[in-house]
């Protein structure tokens, strides 16, 4: 008889998503740093750098850039960051999608600590946090207060047991994607917590939270823009709150809903 077949164990590859806008000055510095990183990991990787119809340079100079793992992505009008993380998601590959922000503010090195809790919690979402023992964060005071009481606010309406849900920094199991993708809507600022909220709903409530090391860059603060984004982000989390607690409209029952205005 023939021997017996054994069964190779599938090698996980891993997807990693930059968001980029307005970042002409630092994008190809910061594409080839994410990429220094990823060669020292232990798993096949694919980068997918998805410029949100950036008025600048920012598209053309990512395309200069020649790499087998680098791919870049692209539309004319700029549509907000959570619709970028989601355009790059329908491109993934990888068995993990990790989520990281253009800038560098945050050390990409803590890719391989998510991978590192992914495996040793059997998570379905690892998030990197600020509020984490190990982590190493420098930015302003009142940043610091805003975003406790705004954790604080997100923990009791929407059931999530996790204490920083906005660091562009998290990994997802591939399984928890193909699940949320369809369901998301917000496109701007809030993005973050609907794909958590999103994915605790539906049952991957294996979340946990890794350490950081983030650099807030202070010359780029604009305070006026900064209060901004902070009330849009907490209008856009009084909805995503409201759709799953009063609408349940991330439910299945609501699936012709969901997927109507998904385009799918």
């Amino acid at each position: 008889m023939p021997p017996a077949k054994l069964k190779l164990k599938k090698e996980l590859v891993l997807s990693v998503i930059m968001p980029a806008y307005k970042e002409e000055k630092t994008i190809i510095k910061d594409l080839l740093a994410l990429e220094e990183v990823l060669r020292h990991i232990r798993l096949p990787y694919e980068i997918i750098c998805v410029v949100d119809g950036s008025p600048d340079k920012t598209l053309k100079r990512a395309r200069t850039i020649e790499s087998s793992t680098i791919r870049v992505l692209s539309y004319f009008k700029n549509m907000g960051k959570g619709y970028a993380v989601r355009h790059g998601m329908t491109y993934a590959k990888g068995d993990y999608v990790a989520l990281i922000d253009a800038g560098m503010e945050i050390d990409p090195n803590g890719i391989s600590m998510l991978l590192e809790h992914m495996e040793w919690y059997n998570a379905d979402i690892i998030v990197g946090s600020k509020r984490h023992p190990a982590s190493q964060v420098n930015y302003p005071f009142y940043r610091k207060i805003v975003s406790k009481v705004y954790q604080l606010f997100v923990r009791v309406f929407s059931g999530l047991n996790v204490s920083d849900t906005q660091v562009g920094l998290k990994l997802y199991k591939k399984k928890v994607i193909a699940a949320i993708l369809p369901r998301l809507l917000i496109k701007g600022y809030a993005f973050d917590l609907e794909m958590l909220a999103v994915a605790h709903r539906l049952g991957f409530t294996r979340i946990y939270e890794a350490p950081i090391k983030l650099k807030f860059s202070f010359s780029a603060l604009n305070h006026s823009v900064s209060f901004n984004y902070m009330l849009r982000a907490f209008q856009d989390t009084l909805a995503i709150i409201y759709r799953l607690r009063i609408l349940r409209y991330y439910d299945d029952a609501n699936k012709a809903n969901w997927l109507r205005n998904s385009g799918a």
